[in-house]
């Protein structure tokens, strides 16, 4: 008995120990990999999505000191399935109501915003078209970039105002990007378009001449970066002042131009919780 209780005083302390230096190695805030995952929803083509932001990318990279890799999906459904359920994105660029989500979901925190006024789409026709206001879409073909899109969720809000619910009072045409939908209609494959405005002002000037907005949608925050909630106060803090110092170095303005934005601001934790009311048309 004697050995049995010096053999347990022996090996108690040790037990002891091994259990604190396991709970403490467990708690340490060090990233689970050696570098930071950056989720792209992906609003245009992996290739476009590459060519514009794999810069924003490297620079972070540089700034920060660690690795930042580029990951976008093959769908917005994936994207947002890889959001919270896969726990992917270490950073997160995605659309303002997939954001609210994210937020609300899956515990993402905002970083900075796009230094823009709000995000509106709207709805355009040819013009040789009978249509001429959203009544006028009943029964007929509506081009969208995708189900879960900004622009075909704030389409759907404008609709349902007007009592028109598009499973039963008109036909979504599901196309590639916001470009593939303005041909759609430009060729009659679809009667109209609903793109973002921004996108709209940028294509191609032939495209434009030949269509007219019908409706323009309401507005809301612009695009948000957000950090996911396992990345720690002291990186995240880091990560909103890249952002913020981008325009105050002559590499951060090239990249801006690149990026075609003015710069980054700060943003208020709440400005995206007020985004229920277009939410609840994914669902």
């Amino acid at each position: 008995m004697s050995g049995s209780r010096t053999y347990q005083k022996f090996w108690l302390p040790v037990f002891l120990l091994a259990i604190f230096i396991l709970l403490q190695s467990t708690c340490r805030a060090e990233p689970a990999r050696p570098y930071l995952t950056f989720g792209f929803l992906p609003v245009v083509s992996s290739e476009r999505l590459i060519r514009r932001f794999s810069p924003l990318a490297e620079y972070l990279s540089q700034e920060l000191g660690i690795e930042v890799r580029m990951e976008t999906a093959p769908d917005f459904s994936s994207f947002v399935h890889r959001t919270h359920n896969e726990k992917r994105y270490d950073i997160l660029f995605t659309a303002p109501h997939l954001f609210f989500l994210a937020q609300r979901d899956a515990g993402y925190t905002p970083v900075v915003r796009v230094n823009r006024p709000g995000m509106s789409a709207v709805i355009v026709v040819p013009k040789d078209s009978d249509i001429t206001t959203l009544k006028d879409l009943k029964g007929r073909k509506l081009a969208i970039s995708d189900p879960l899109a900004l622009a075909t969720v704030l389409a759907r809000v404008e609709l349902s105002e007007l009592d028109i619910l598009p499973e039963n009072d008109l036909t979504l045409i599901s196309t590639p990007s916001h470009d593939a939908s303005l041909l759609s209609s430009l060729r009659g494959s679809s009667d109209a378009s609903v793109v973002m405005l921004p996108v709209y002002r940028r294509s191609k000037a032939d495209v434009v001449s030949q269509m007219r907005v019908i409706a323009t949608t309401q507005s809301v925050p612009h695009i948000p970066i957000s950090t996911a909630s396992w990345v720690d106060k002291k990186l995240f803090l880091s990560i909103k002042q890249v952002f913020l110092n981008m325009q105050n170095t002559e590499t951060g303005r090239n990249l801006l131009k690149h990026l075609n934005w003015p710069g980054f601001i700060k943003v208020d934790a709440d400005e995206y919780k007020n985004l229920e009311w277009i939410v609840k048309e994914i669902y």
